[in-house]
């Protein structure tokens, strides 16, 4: 699996719009607005680099409102997220 970090620069009177819109595109996992230079962060989770290719370059760049995006490719991860543990009503 590869996970892209796509920063996207977007029409601030559209940004709600545009990150539903990038939001549901299939291989985006997550889309979050942020503080800084950049309005949006998405990640993109699928399992070639050229569905990464596919799916910024055919579809989030093509979502209107959008104005620039930089993309990040991960190559190694440091931590994992395991939802059901830190949700667990259980006991040890």
């Amino acid at each position: 699996m590869i996970t892209a970090i796509v920063f996207v620069k977007a029409d601030t009177a559209r940004i709600p719009e545009v990150a539903q819109q990038i939001a549901d595109l299939p291989a985006v996992s997550e889309v979050y607005s942020v503080t800084g230079t950049i309005d949006l962060i998405a990640l993109v989770r699928v399992r070639s680099i050229d569905d990464v290719a596919t799916t910024v370059a055919d579809h989030l760049n093509k979502v209107p409102g959008v104005l620039d995006t930089e993309t990040h490719v991960a190559f190694r991860a440091y931590s994992t997220h395991d939802l059901e543990a830190a949700f667990s009503l259980g006991g040890s």
